[in-house]
């Protein structure tokens, strides 16, 4: 019997949250305009990276949820407590570096996209005010209510799949290029796996999905983890993979269609320099209509108020749970002071940096590199993680977990080896 028989429609809607909403905010505007790019530049060339990704994602993703729910912390937390110092710290300076910049890229998209929605005003301003509104549903709505809007946030995605509904699609040749690679092996096309490699396997999903599970553990009146409640270990366990394969699944296919509307338009119409997840709604906007631009430019909203509390909030988890301050946004802020202020920090930081002269796509592409380079390492000590008993006890990783975790590290490895050869 699978997994889904297994779990009614019910529960399966109930167990959908911190995988969901991990995957959809993946899709976040500077991913947006990493698939816009690879589209337009390979045309359907590149849409068997996403066939690919999706296990390797799925596998790390529920390595990250297993430890949150085996052992009731999060990343950090269970770093700090098996590791040397240095290497968390380090970890999470790096991380904490590249989630401001990636927050700075995804407001100013959202500023963008609000410019050419409505016609006038400045994207600057339109920016903070994004960044003002993410900050202050983070800090002031409870932590079950959140959850509820960043759920309903995931539709916004879905503005991508209508697009390609939108314009005529040679699905052949869509259907051809998805299951059978096929592109030219040189400098430019590397570049491109490795940023789409590195754009959907990111280190700020690991920490927020351990730490998602750590706060769905105490909003559920005062649960335990699974090492100390092993009884509930088959419904939990069943619980994180349904949530996990849903929301991977939710997200690699939203990128799927990403790349495939920017091929079957812009690509196809010579345009093969995309800049920003807004430039590509406004190339849109005289070759496929104003209906795709309009949802187009839509789903950069939607993407940005999803993702800019996740990378904010993974970024407040991983450093107070560093020096053991209290966290969790079931806690309100005169409780988690330090929280709350990291939050409020990595936002402001990010806003701020819309103003400094820092070319935009410098900026991503740092910020792609960093993520890149220290995925690596975090994903290595999450397998460490996951294989100590001492950590996880009896529910350490099985043997096919294992196997996908650590193709996933060597897949990462060999992106950033061939980043760094290519640069």
């Amino acid at each position: 019997m699978t997994l889904f028989k297994r779990i009614s429609n019910h529960e399966a809607v109930q167990a959908l949250g911190p995988g969901l909403i991990t995957g959809a905010a993946d899709d976040d505007p500077s991913g947006i305009a990493t698939y816009s790019q690879a589209g337009a530049q390979f045309g359907f060339n590149m849409l068997w990276t996403l066939v690919l990704t999706y296990p390797l994602m799925v596998g790390i993703q529920l390595v990250s949820a297993r430890i949150g729910l085996v052992t009731g912390r999060g990343l950090a937390a269970n770093i700090r407590r098996a590791f040397p110092a240095w290497l968390l710290y380090s970890i999470v300076s790096l991380l904490l570096v590249a989630n401001i910049i990636n927050i700075a890229a995804d407001v100013a998209a959202m500023g963008q996209a609000l410019r050419l929605l409505t016609g006038v005003g400045s994207a600057h301003f339109y920016s903070l005010g994004c960044g003002f509104l993410c900050l202050t549903l983070q800090i002031f709505l409870p932590y079950r209510t959140y959850v509820r809007y960043l759920k309903w946030l995931t539709l916004g995605l879905l503005a991508y799949v209508a697009t390609v509904f939108a314009i005529k699609m040679p699905w052949t040749e869509v259907a051809r290029h998805t299951v059978w690679p096929s592109f030219t092996w040189n400098k430019e096309s590397v570049a491109m796996i490795v940023a789409i490699f590195g754009t959907t396997i990111s280190p700020y999903l690991f920490f927020w999905q351990a730490s998602q599970e750590v706060e769905e553990l105490r909003a559920d009146g005062g649960g335990q983890p699974l090492r100390k409640a092993p009884e509930y270990a088959g419904k939990h366990l069943r619980r994180i993979k349904l949530d996990t394969y849903i929301g991977m699944g939710f997200s690699n296919l939203v990128a799927y269609f990403i790349i495939l509307t920017a091929a079957a338009t812009l690509g196809v119409h010579g345009i093969s320099n995309i800049d920003s997840s807004a430039q590509a709604a406004e190339a849109l906007r005289p070759i496929a209509g104003e209906f795709a631009f309009f949802i187009f430019a839509m789903g950069i909203l939607g993407t940005g108020l999803l993702a800019v509390p996740v990378l904010a909030g993974s970024a407040a988890y991983a450093v107070t749970e560093s020096f053991r301050w209290p966290n969790g946004l079931d806690l309100k802020a005169l409780e988690a002071r330090e929280f709350y202020v990291i939050i409020s920090l990595a936002t402001i930081g990010g806003m701020a940096l819309n103003f400094a002269p820092i070319d935009p796509i410098k900026a991503l592409i740092w910020s792609a590199q960093i993520n890149g380079v220290i995925a690596v390492p975090i994903m290595v000590v999450m397998m460490l993680l996951a294989h100590n008993k001492s950590v996880m006890g009896r529910f350490t990783l099985t043997a096919r977990h294992t196997a996908i975790g650590w193709i996933g590290v060597a897949v990462m490895l060999a992106a950033v080896v061939a980043m760094f050869a290519t640069m």
